[in-house]
């Protein structure tokens, strides 16, 4: 189930395979688990990047930051997020800033140093440690606020990952290829690297002339970065690849084929870091070296591709699921 949390199995039990992974699961569930409505997911703000921006029953606004593992300075980085959030005031018209803007993080542990911070701060912050915990056959999320001792609870669909902690530094390469693109597609690479290179220890980064590809050997690919060929003089954009089924609309979708991430507005530079009703899928048959004709190439709206695979309306974080499920077909390919 390519909608559930990504968990990898250590000696003492589970983690989250990634800090993205936990924020997904997290997202997802934050009204159940508690109470509150997401409004944006890595909102940047004054050069700040907030994990989840939400609002509670009452609209008062919550700002959360999400850690993996623990973290010193997780109480500097909420502050710097409601210092950058009450200077601009976004969301105004769900928001109520009359209130106190709640500031909570949720890790796994808290460091001595973020109860000091805290201790002796002017803001409020909340706690909320979480934990993988068995429940019979299954597991759960749960999450303790440090100071109440509430625990709030979730059972957690899973699919299990390889443990791969040690990813090697990006080559020179890819640092290269990454200053060419703005901030905002930088940040989607630098996540989707990371996904990729996490998911098996069997994946390679492979360095060509002009992109970076991923898969074992040239033969078995999943994805590949470069340029977009098509970028116009003032907008350097990324092109990303992905094995992709080639027949999402019907039970048998087995054979795969490169796709490019595409979006029709040519001047519009947020091409991966903004997936919206322009974005499309494009394929060209093997050999063409994008000169076939328009009857050759096989395209598609990319929502609707990603909406009739998952059979789910307005699948969220439509680039995640197109990542996870190159994997998945990468993986089956082997």
């Amino acid at each position: 189930m390519l909608s559930s949390a990504a968990l990898r199995k250590t000696g003492s039990g589970w983690e989250f395979a990634s800090e993205e992974a936990l924020e997904d699961f997290v997202e997802v569930h934050l009204q159940s688990l508690l109470g509150l409505t997401v409004i944006k997911r890595q909102f940047t703000i004054n050069e700040q990047r907030c994990d989840i921006i939400a609002v509670d029953e009452n609209k008062r606004l919550v700002v959360l930051e999400l850690k993996n593992g623990e973290d010193r300075y997780v109480v500097q980085q909420l502050t710097r997020y409601y210092d950058a959030l009450l200077e601009h005031k976004p969301f105004a018209d769900c928001v109520d800033y009359e209130q106190p803007v709640r500031l909570i993080a949720i890790a796994p542990k808290f460091h001595r140093d973020n109860f000091t911070d805290r201790k002796y701060h002017g803001l409020l912050f909340e706690f909320l440690q979480f934990a993988i915990v068995p429940d019979g056959e299954k597991l759960s999320l749960q999450l303790k606020d440090v100071d109440a001792e509430h625990i709030a609870q979730v059972q957690i669909t899973y699919q299990q990952t390889e443990s791969t902690d040690n990813i090697p530094n990006p080559p020179r390469e890819f640092r290269n290829l990454l200053k060419k693109f703005i901030d905002d597609e930088q940040q989607v690479i630098w996540r989707i690297r990371e996904r990729i290179l996490r998911f098996d220890t069997r994946m390679q980064e492979i360095i060509c002339s002009k992109s970076i590809s991923y898969g074992k050997g040239k033969s078995k690919l999943c994805a590949q970065i470069c340029v977009d060929r098509r970028a116009e003089k003032y907008y350097i954009r990324p092109s990303l690849m992905l094995w992709l089924p080639l027949s999402p609309w019907t039970d048998n979708c087995k054979k795969v084929g490169r796709m490019a991430i595409y979006n029709q507005k040519l001047n519009d530079a947020l091409s991966l870091s903004k997936i919206d009703e322009y974005s499309y899928l494009r394929h060209w048959p093997v050999g063409s070296r994008y000169s076939a004709s328009d009857g050759q190439v096989q395209t598609w709206n990319l929502k609707h591709y990603v909406n009739e695979i998952s059979k789910q309306e307005n699948e969220s974080h439509a680039l995640d699921f197109l990542v996870n499920l190159s994997l998945q077909k990468w993986r089956e390919r082997l």
